[in-house]
Parts: structure tokens; sequence; C-alpha cells
């Protein structure tokens, strides 16, 4: 009976939607949904969700809840971990500290002094959960949804054994994403893409063995094109390549685009293509509303379509379930992997799945520019997560001293008083190392 655990299930977003994909996967006939949450009320959503989805979907899965995961955890083969900690409480000092000393962020959750505090908070709570697993699934495979996806997977691989593999979603959207620019059918284009995450890149972009970036500049004259993704067309445009993450979201991993007002209103657009603060404008009510869908789905007044999507968790079950192969992109370590990106860090590349599990290949050397700037994202991990294993405050403070879009905007001494002052704000929810 295949054991599906998710940790952090009430988040109303990736759990649903896992648990839909294998429900929504006629291989995955049975098994058990294990479901984790700190937050009761949120937990019994989930529940409720998961049931009526079962239901729905006809399948003979069963499910089953509680706050204790060491009563969860035994017998899982699959972990998927979509923790959330204390974003609720600190998105606003995420976001509003930093602006006060010019850093204007976006997103802010992944990378830069927003992504930073984030790992600080969630990273030793994940320490704790990979302990519990090793002693009661260790034979269990770990998909982890969590962000900062980069920070989280490098911190566990290098505090546990078990076999821990980052899911994002950016790859297989941009994908379709370029296809809609170039106005061509999906099935007809060919491409390979390696980074790591949100900065990963489109080395290759085909046609019947025919470069497409020429065709996708042209499209991007187009202004009606050229606004929906202006930081994304302006790495083509200079850099040769496309990127893995929407324009708003990339526009923090570098730093051309949002040191200056006047660049933020040149390439930043509203919403999720750059506004300022729209995450923690935003995401507090986002989760509201996936939490009221839910509730209404439940009490008849929403449809929830069983329809499997671009996720691959479910993508991996089945594969190692059944043995018939797939591929997917995995945040993994650089094993020999990208030549040319720190062997120690954590890369995204195309893994084959089957009934070995998640296998990551061999990908060659990225063109050096762009390893560049995936490389100094690579140092601010390692520094993040030496931080937390080693309890070492002054590692983290280094770390935003080199995040490219900090580092073009403030001082030494400016990040330091920005460092402080966020950690005396977010006092409640960090180690204790990490206090004055």
């Amino acid at each position: 009976m295949t054991k599906v655990t998710i940790i952090g299930a009430g988040s109303a977003v990736f759990s649903t939607e896992i648990i839909r994909d294998v429900l929504a996967t006629p291989a995955l006939e049975s098994g058990i949904f294990s479901l984790v949450d700190i937050h009761a009320g949120r937990l019994e959503l989930a529940h409720q969700a998961a049931e009526a989805l079962i239901a729905q979907s006809g399948q003979n899965w069963t499910v089953e809840a509680s706050i204790d995961r060491s009563k969860m955890l035994p017998g899982s083969d699959y972990i998927v971990n979509t923790i959330e900690v204390a974003g609720r409480e600190n998105v606003r000092h995420d976001y509003e500290i930093p602006l006060k000393y010019g850093v204007d962020q976006c997103i802010g959750d992944t990378i830069g002094p927003g992504g930073l505090f984030k790992a600080l908070r969630t990273l030793p709570d994940w320490i704790d959960i990979l302990a519990d697993i090793e002693r009661l699934a260790p034979d269990s495979l770990v998909m982890n949804f969590t962000n900062p996806m980069s920070l989280t997977v490098l911190t566990g691989v290098r505090i546990s054994n078990l076999p821990i593999v980052g899911l994002c979603h950016s790859i297989q959207h941009t994908s379709h994403t370029l296809a809609n620019y170039l106005g061509i059918a999906y099935e007809s284009m060919d491409w390979r893409a390696a980074g790591i995450n949100h900065l990963a890149w489109f080395v290759e972009l085909e046609r019947d063995g025919q470069d497409l970036y020429p065709l996708l500049l042209r499209k991007a004259r187009d202004p009606e094109v050229y606004d929906q993704d202006p930081v994304r067309f302006e790495f083509v445009k200079h850099l040769g390549a496309f990127c893995t993450e929407g324009s708003g979201h990339d526009s923090e991993y570098v730093p051309y685009f949002r040191k200056r007002p006047d660049l933020v209103k040149k390439y930043d657009r509203s919403g999720y293509v750059g506004e300022s603060g729209f995450y923690a404008n935003n995401w507090p009510s986002w989760l509201e509303e996936s939490a009221q869908y839910l509730r209404d789905y439940l009490a008849g007044k929403q449809e929830y379509e069983m329809e499997r999507g671009e996720e691959f968790a479910s993508i991996i079950i089945e594969a190692m379930e059944t043995g018939v192969p797939a591929v997917i992109y995995g945040n993994v370590l650089n094993n020999g992997l990208i030549n040319n990106l720190p062997q120690d860090g954590i890369v995204e590349v195309a893994c084959l799945v089957d009934k070995k599990g998640v296998q990551p290949t061999h990908f060659g050397s990225l063109p050096t520019h762009l390893a560049t700037l995936d490389a100094q994202h690579m140092a601010f991990h390692d520094l993040v997560a030496t931080s937390v294993l080693e309890e070492d405050r002054e590692a983290a403070v280094h770390a935003l001293m080199i995040d490219p879009l900090t580092a073009a905007v403030c001082s030494l001494e400016e990040i330091r008083q920005m460092f402080d002052e966020m950690a005396e704000a977010q006092r409640d929810y960090l180690p204790g190392f990490l206090n004055l």
C-alpha cells in the first residue's frame, strides 16, 4: 500500500494539488494520504478536502491526519515537505525593513533579505523534521516544495542521508510560456535547461534543428509581448538565454533592474511582473482565498476539477511505483552534473525517474556568464546553510552582504544594520544564536 505523507498539509495550495494529482493518475489506484500540520484548524480543512477529493475521484485511497508527525511518518514511502514557518507573522518585516534601506523586493521569499530571513526561520524546523524521518521512515523519498528551495534542499543533504529532491514548477511553466510567446505548438519545441532554482537557463531552444532565439527576439519587439516579461526579454537580448522564473522574481536575483527607482519604473510592471511588495501585499489574502475556495468546494458551491497538474510529485510516485520511466526537473546536489558550478551546492537539472528513484543527469557546462550569476547565489546558499548548521550568526550576515541586489544598493555597514533590525523584529521566530 503506497503511503504519501504531506508535512505542512494545512497549506491550501500544494497539499490539495498534490492529492488531486495522485488521484488523477490512473496507475495509482490505492494508497494512504497522511496529513500533518501544526495548526489544527487548517489541518482539518485539508483533511476534509482530501476526503472529498477521494470520493470525487472514485479511487481506493484513504486519508489520515494528525498534528503529531511521529504518528504519521512510520510506513511512509513518499514524504512531501510544504511547511511555512511564521510567514504570516513576518512577511511585512521581510519587505518593509529592506525597503527602508532601498532594497525593493517584489517577491522576496527565496533570495535577498526576505529569502534569507525566511530560510533562517524555516531551516531549524526542517532539520528537526528530517531527524524524525530518518528515525521513523528511513526508506522514504523526501520531496521538498518549501521555499527557499535551494537552501532547504542544501541544508537537508548536508544534515541527512535521506534521498531529497526539490521540486518546483518554474521550468515546465516557462517552457509553455516560451511556446506561447513564439506562437508555435509546444510539442514542436526542443529545449535544454539547467542552472539553479529560479535562475536556470534555456540554453537551447529549437524547432526542427533551427535556433528559435532569433524568432523570440523578433516577437519581443512587440510592446504587448515585451511588457509581459521585460526582465527575461532583457536577459535574452543581452545574455542570450531565457530564464526560468517570472520577471518580477528574477529582477531580484540580479543587480540590474531594482537598484534605483528609475530602473524599477523602466523594467518592472504591475503584479507579478515586478510590482514592489507584490508578495507581501497579497500573499496573506491569497492564503485565505485558497482556504475559502476549499470551504466552498466542501459546501458544494465550487467545483474542483480532477485534472492532473504540472507539479512533479505524482509523476515521481507513478514512475517509482510502476517502473515506467519519466523525466522531471529536480533540485539536487551538484555531484558532477554542471561542470562549472560549485560541486557542493544545489542545481536544477533533468532527472530520470523509475523504480530506482530519482537519478539526476549530467548537463555539462553553462555559458560562463550565466554560470557566474548562478554561482554567486550558490555562495549565498552555502553561507546560509553554514550559519544554521553551525549556529554562526556572522555567516548569515555575510550571506546578505553578497546578495547581488542588496550589494548593489547598500554599503556593508548598511547591510549589517538592516540584518540587525530584521533579526530584532523577528526575534521571537528565529533561533537564539541570531540574537545580539
